[in-house]
């Protein structure tokens, strides 16, 4: 039961959103049931006026929460890291959702080389990216917002600066294909 509490704690951690038992167990591929006693045990571990997070339940679907007594000094940090300038990573991340999105996470990490879940989690926090689900590629898609077009003063993101020539790169299509520069040369 300890590796399956271990599994959901690090699962829970990491989102930003609530998770379903049954999902939960999809990927821990453990049984609902076996889920659910997991998770209420976590639940009492955490959820004692000492702990800086709690495990919430809402019908199904747990979620890992900050400490009510903890909000101030939260929000203050986010408040921080919404507001100041955002770090060249974030900006490259930004501007390929811009001109590549919809564009789901294995990609953005092909064309950058590194690992973007939390850059993606910063961004959507900023409300300068969202993500919807594509029945197609079966996989969690990602483009700029509504609120990122209007920052820019741009109506449609055909207006960002040479949008069809970056949006259509042969260079970024064969790197996403999987084809390498050495077959370039």
């Amino acid at each position: 039961m300890s590796s399956l509490k271990s599994k959901i704690e690090s699962l829970l951690f990491i989102t930003t959103k609530p998770l379903s038992s049954k999902r939960l167990a999809d990927l821990t591929k453990f049984k609902t049931r076996e889920v659910e006693e997991a998770a209420k045990e976590l639940a009492e571990e955490y959820n004692q006026k000492d702990k800086g997070i709690q495990l919430v339940k809402s019908g199904s679907s747990y979620q890992m929460v900050t400490q009510p007594d903890n909000s101030k000094l939260v929000k203050d940090l986010v408040k921080e890291e919404i507001t100041g300038e955002l770090t060249r990573p974030q900006l490259e991340a930004l501007t390929i959702v811009a001109y590549r999105g919809p564009v789901t996470k294995p990609e953005l990490e092909q064309i950058r080389g590194v690992n973007c879940s939390l850059i993606l989690r910063n961004l959507m926090i900023r409300g300068l990216v969202e993500s919807k689900e594509d029945k197609k590629k079966m996989q969690v898609c990602y483009n700029v917002t509504m609120d990122f077009m209007r920052h820019l003063g741009i109506n449609d993101i055909l207006e960002l600066p040479d949008y069809e020539k970056l949006n259509g790169s042969e260079i970024l299509e064969k790197l996403l294909s999987g084809e390498t520069e050495s077959k370039n040369r």
